[in-house]
């Protein structure tokens, strides 16, 4: 027998297990690996007690977890006094040209972060025509000069990341928002008939190339004229391909509830797992009501596939909306084509200087974005700490002063809330970015360490590990991050990338319908 265990930072929990091809000593012997990250305090993504180990890694896979003393390895990494988990999963981001534009995906590496789900509120680069003129809002947080817009179908998109691949994985949604403004002369309005079935086509095509979802964001303007039976027959082809509907909520504030009641419904009438976006309770009147919208999701949870993410902090980020003004303590402007000086500036200062009112100065300076304070701590704790929060950042990687959150995500939950504010432990923590995540997307051999898992692996200081970024200075990199490894490369290394760019496509193990294509790539 041997024993595993000992908990960083605190006493010793050993516990007895059985010398098997995962934990043990004998396979090790003369064995030669790629990669060994040795001396490790493992915590494997599933929740299970922390304990002591090395992994090896060989052919972009882990082959052994054990005390592989006897073995060697082309590249060693000592994570003496460290924790090697799974990489993490950021389950809500918007880094669709990110993945393309910086392929070394640096706001997400140095946080530890090894795949991304793309394509989230409703819009993604896939399926979008390059448009005449200034994209439409909120498409223009993904590209505000259009310029990206160039990939009429989704495997056009995937067709590039393969030719190109970046640093990170990516699994992809498609959006709802992106399929409109591709098909419909006027978004004011619902689709007609002829829309829908050109709308649905897309969907098709791009959950038989690949794609995990669809997401919408009824919340925004392009969307918001969309009726419930719009988007259920716009999404048929996801109980078709096993795919997932992925929601930016039409509401997140006095309606909430109503919103949701709508988000579980059209996941029932289209037999889809559900996915509630950045769930939150905006504007004052709402603080508080995290506790209701919580049961709801707990009791809808009995009858149907539910999953949320949350990120951590009391302030959003989105285009600039005069809507927002009254929900929100403070709004910090992040971007605007007219006034580029303003980023940074908070909007009351931005008025004061064009000497208008708040309300003439948001006209003046959109097409824009803004981070708003509107969100209350005891609710983001409470999202933050139920059992089935995902972790995601929301991050805007092209906004000029972006919300901090696209760089510090996964460190602030790791180092403030757990560490330091002991909101749950860190077993539960590397779980809600890891194990939890890979199961509610389907990405099979993800977010775990066991043998024969794909070898994406974060290395980090769990004594120092924190958030640097702050909405002063909202890109420094995170502190405690050692080493990020990517399908058995690293990828992150002595406070940079290594240059190496192994990330692929990955689609859902639930999604192989119909047509569904195979790659050497998609894993």
């Amino acid at each position: 027998m041997g024993r595993r265990g000992q908990e960083v930072g605190g006493e010793d929990r050993l516990t007895e297990f059985s010398s098997t091809p995962e934990i043990g000593n004998a396979m090790a012997q003369k064995q030669h690996f790629d990669l060994i990250v040795r001396n490790a305090t493992i915590i494997d993504g599933t929740k299970a007690p922390r304990y002591r180990g090395e992994i090896g890694v060989r052919d972009g896979r882990i082959a052994e977890i054990g005390m592989l003393d006897e073995a060697s390895a082309d590249v060693e990494i000592d994570a003496s006094g460290l924790v090697a988990a799974p990489g993490f999963i950021d389950a809500h981001t918007h880094d669709d040209r990110l993945l393309l534009s910086d392929r070394d995906v640096v706001p997400k590496v140095s946080q530890g972060v090894t795949t991304v789900i793309t394509g989230n509120c409703g819009i993604s680069l896939a399926h979008s025509p390059k448009p005449q003129g200034e994209p439409t809002p909120p498409l223009d947080l993904l590209d505000s000069e259009g310029n990206w817009f160039k990939f009429q179908s989704f495997r056009a998109y995937r067709e590039k990341l393969e030719a190109q691949p970046p640093a990170v994985n990516a699994a992809c949604l498609v959006g709802h928002t992106t399929f409109r403004v591709a098909t419909m002369d006027r978004l004011d309005r619902p689709a007609s008939d002829a829309e829908i079935r050109a709308m649905r086509d897309m969907a098709r095509e791009s959950l038989g190339w690949g794609a995990i979802g669809i997401s919408t964001g009824t919340a925004y303007p392009p969307a918001a004229c969309a009726p419930t039976e719009e988007i259920i027959e716009v999404c048929r082809p996801l109980k078709e391909f096993g795919g997932l509907y992925v929601t930016h909520m039409r509401n997140e504030d006095d309606d909430i509830t109503r919103s949701m009641a709508e988000t579980f419904t059209i996941g029932r009438e289209l037999g889809a797992p559900v996915i509630i976006s950045h769930h939150k309770c905006v504007g004052t009147r709402n603080h508080g009501r995290s506790p209701e919208t919580l049961a709801l999701i707990e009791r809808r949870s009995r009858e149907q596939q539910v999953g949320l993410d949350c990120y951590p902090y009391i302030a959003s980020s989105t285009v600039l909306r005069y809507d927002r003004l009254e929900q929100s303590s403070r709004v910090v402007i992040t971007w605007s084509k007219p006034y580029p000086e303003f980023s940074g500036v908070d909007l009351e200062e931005v008025a004061q200087r064009l000497n208008v009112p708040k309300s003439q100065a948001v006209e003046m300076i959109k097409p824009a974005g803004a981070i708003y304070f509107m969100l209350d701590e005891n609710d983001v704790q409470r999202i933050l700490k139920y059992d089935d929060t995902m972790i995601g950042s929301d991050g805007l990687p092209h906004d000029a002063k972006p919300h901090p959150r696209l760089w510090g995500t996964f460190p602030r939950v790791l180092g403030h809330y757990s560490r330091d504010l002991k909101l749950f432990p860190l077993e539960t923590a590397v779980y809600k970015m890891t194990g939890l995540t890979a199961a509610k997307f389907g990405l099979e051999g993800r977010g775990v360490l066991k043998p024969g898992a794909h070898a994406d692996i974060t290395v980090f200081n769990p004594d120092t590990i924190i958030d640097a970024a702050d909405f002063k200075n909202s890109t420094r990199p995170a502190v405690g991050i050692h080493t990020v490894i990517v399908n058995g490369l690293p990828i992150w290394r002595d406070g940079r990338p290594t240059g190496e760019r192994p990330g692929r496509v990955l689609t859902r193990s639930a999604g192989r319908g119909p047509g569904a294509v195979n790659s050497l790539n998609v894993v």
